[in-house]
């Protein structure tokens, strides 16, 4: 069994209070706070977070899908919005958009795009966010 760790510490109250990320690997850490996740306030938060991991992970999966069908991409460049809103007085995520552009030499859009629609829900992150609705959008490039 694989296991990645990650933790996050936070001090003080919930608008008052700073924490901090950081990545088991150390490849990343960061600070987040009330105005990091409900604001326009500089530093990370758990949906940009979340977003960041699905991207990578749709990124690779699909990079995987491609090879497997004959056509091994030159680059595949994706980029997820976590959508967020009150639902029941609670904030809630209630969607992700994942935008995807790659390079793929000798394949067809109609072929390039079955790949991309069974990834989206294929990937390891994507099943573990089975809740959240996803839309994507795929281009070739």
């Amino acid at each position: 069994m694989i296991h990645r760790n990650a933790s996050a510490q936070w001090h003080g109250d919930l608008k008052g209070g700073q924490g901090s990320v950081r990545l088991g690997s150390g490849a990343f850490e960061g600070p987040f706070s009330f105005g990091t996740r409900f604001e326009d306030v500089p530093g990370t938060n758990p949906e940009e977070l979340l977003g960041a991991a699905a991207a990578a992970c749709f990124s690779m999966a699909f990079a995987l899908g491609l090879s497997q069908a004959g056509h091994t991409p030159v680059r595949v460049d994706t980029r997820a919005t976590v959508q967020m809103e009150r639902v029941d007085e609670k904030m809630t995520i209630v969607g992700m958009a994942l935008v995807c552009d790659a390079e793929v030499p000798g394949i067809s859009n109609e072929a390039f795009q079955k790949v991309a629609e069974a990834t989206k829900d294929g990937c390891i992150v994507s099943r573990a966010l089975a809740a959240v609705p996803k839309t994507l959008t795929a281009t070739l490039k």
